[in-house]
């Protein structure tokens, strides 16, 4: 027990009834009550969240079971709630943390489970490798858990529930327009993808007098037979409606409600690639925020253009948006986002939060009054086109995929698709940047074994030209 685990991008996932177990569950709690009582944030209390997934509740409740052994009083949510509500929670009330059941946007056969440190964002390196000794020792000394039957631990006051929804909802209405989308009168369909951002992105969009539709928004772990993933391939059912009913935008969020998609009205899927910087210019013409602009390594340039448009300094951070947050911690940050779905923006939580991310494209879309794909069209006219894909490379383990990265590195070509490599990063993976400022990383994912490709070019042509390229070298 806890040899197998070991906290990735974003926590630690697993298969139900392989790894992710719940005598692995309590391992990690007590754990992570042991970081708490180590940091002496035991009165400071400890939050326990968890998403729509197979047993998570189940999870939780023994959570709340170690850490009321170790007296440590303890929140568990009322319902399965989206990790942005839990990650404001804790700023909100001042907790010691938050434990978080969610794998995110995984097939339903995964959970997983993360720490929520007291700043309201995702854990540092740090934390989670105090928190993987923590496993280790007691592993090593074959120390068991200790535990409180959740039904004790609530008449004894240790553990209680709560509802966190109003206090979150409150904030987010202090941040987003929702005036000017009610009064555009704009036609808005809502996919949650049956997990934990139903009663939420709809919900504060009703509340305000806006036409809006739900799809898909009854919980059901097993995701209507697909992943939770707001990425094109599984927003049939959004993109069919947004047809159908004559909708002006359809939204989606993710497993916990922390990643983001959207379909324009004539059925075009937007990502975060297309959306973030449509945000970010959104925010800028607005007046609202200052500061920089902070995006991983795989995310679009078209952000820094826009950016250096105005005067603002972008900072790059390696993969993963708890790098995102240690610069939203230090410095005053305009928005922050990822390709894969992450943004949060100045003045909230620094952590990933599909929801606000949602209102606020549905603000743009209503002060802008035309398509998003108009929208995008016109940025690029002025700022300058761009084309991104990813490519996920399986490989049989992790050795083979470890040794296609460090080929790259120990052996980078000089020149690709005819132009000139003119900048080499190892800020995460290996990045390329060519003559005319097209580009493409490559890096290992951090939780299995696959190397995923990341490619920029002004034009689907570039894209096709580097994607050939790379696959001759990889001859």
């Amino acid at each position: 027990m806890g040899s197998e685990i070991r906290f990735g991008t974003d926590g630690w996932r697993a298969v139900m009834c392989d790894a992710f177990t719940f005598a692995n569950v309590r391992a990690v709690i007590q754990a992570v009550a042991d970081y708490v009582i180590s940091h002496d944030m035991r009165d400071r209390g400890v939050l326990v969240g968890y998403d729509a997934r197979f047993l998570s509740r189940g999870f939780a409740e023994v959570a709340a079971e170690v850490l009321a052994a170790n007296s440590i009083p303890t929140l568990v949510t009322n319902r399965d709630t989206p990790t942005p509500v839990v990650a404001f929670t804790v700023a909100d009330r001042g907790l010691a943390g938050a434990v978080m059941f969610t794998a995110s946007h995984n097939p339903p056969e995964y959970n997983g489970v993360k720490w929520i440190p007291h700043y309201a964002g995702p854990a540092d390196p740090d934390i989670t490798n105090e928190i993987e000794g923590h496993i280790a020792r007691r592993a090593n000394a074959g120390s068991i858990p200790r535990t409180m039957p959740f039904e004790e631990a609530l008449a004894a006051g240790v553990v209680r529930s709560i509802d966190p929804s109003d206090r979150y909802l409150s904030r987010i209405r202090s941040l987003v327009a929702l005036d000017i989308i009610a009064e555009s009168g704009i036609k808005i369909v809502y996919d949650p993808l049956f997990s934990t951002g139903r009663g939420y992105v709809d919900r504060i969009l009703a509340e305000a007098g806006c036409n809006v539709e739900t799809i898909n928004g009854c919980r059901d772990p097993l995701f209507g037979g697909g992943s939770p993933d707001p990425q094109e391939e599984s927003l049939g059912d959004l993109r069919e409606k947004v047809l159908s009913s004559g909708a002006d935008i359809g939204l989606a969020t993710d497993g916990d409600a922390d990643r983001f998609g959207a379909i324009d009205s004539d059925g075009t899927y937007l990502g975060a690639n297309q959306i973030i910087p449509l945000l970010l210019l959104h925010l800028i013409r607005a007046g609202r925020g200052q500061g920089v602009v902070v995006r991983t390594i795989a995310t679009t340039h078209l952000i820094d253009r826009i950016a250096h448009a105005h005067g603002i300094d972008v900072i790059e951070t390696p993969v993963g948006f708890k790098y995102i947050c240690q610069v939203m911690r230090e410095r005053d940050v305009i928005i922050g986002g990822e390709e894969s779905g992450g943004l949060s923006i100045g003045g909230h939580v620094p952590e990933k939060d599909g929801i606000l991310a949602n209102l606020l494209l549905a603000e743009f879309r209503a002060v802008e009054g035309r398509p998003l794909k108009k929208s995008l069209r016109a940025v690029m006219d002025e700022y300058g086109a761009s084309c991104t894909r990813r490519i996920d490379m399986r490989f049989s383990d992790n050795r083979k995929r470890d040794a296609l990265i460090r080929r790259f590195v120990e052996k980078p070509p000089l020149e690709v698709a005819g132009r000139r490599v003119c900048d080499i990063s190892t800020t995460d993976g290996v990045r390329f940047t060519l003559d005319g400022g097209d580009w493409f990383l490559v890096r290992a994912s951090g939780t299995e074994p696959v190397v995923r490709l990341y490619v920029e070019s002004k034009s689907d042509e570039g894209i096709l030209a580097l994607l050939g390229e790379f696959n001759a070298l990889l001859g």
